[in-house]
């Protein structure tokens, strides 16, 4: 009966941990699948040329991952990623961003020629039904 009660007692602690990294990890791919994207944007500001419209940055579309629905761009180059399939309704149905940032940390200006010094991802200031944090990946939290 004690063995029991223990097991219990154990299982109550370690699976919301496990739960917990378990949407990490599928938001890891997530954010994975972000990545010819980002890509994309950095190699336009670097190259000089002017820079695409909102939606035309070459690297939009729908169901690019398992947990993405769609990846869409801002003009400045903010990438907004809908996520899907996590069977959990505080992730699915929600976004999650990769801003690229100047040397000062602010979202790169409209202007070509310049290099993404760093990105932001995950950010509430990039996007209007942001993931909550705890469970972005760690590389990922603000």
């Amino acid at each position: 009966m004690i063995i029991v009660t223990i097991i219990g007692v154990l299982a109550a602690l370690v699976l919301p941990n496990v739960r917990s990294n378990a949407v990490r990890a599928r938001m890891s791919e997530a954010i994975l699948s972000l990545s010819t994207c980002k890509n994309q944007v950095t190699e336009m500001y670097a190259s000089g040329d002017p820079l695409p419209a909102a939606g035309e940055w070459g690297c939009e579309g729908t169901n690019n991952s398992m947990y993405v629905m769609s990846i869409t761009t801002t003009g400045e180059g903010v990438i907004i990623a809908s996520l899907k399939g996590f069977n959990d309704l505080r992730i699915d149905f929600h976004e999650v961003t990769l801003a690229p940032l100047d040397n000062t940390g602010a979202v790169m200006p409209d202007g070509a020629g310049s290099l993404v010094r760093s990105w932001r991802c995950g950010s509430p200031l990039d996007t209007t039904q942001p993931v909550p944090a705890q469970y972005l990946p760690g590389s990922c939290r603000g």
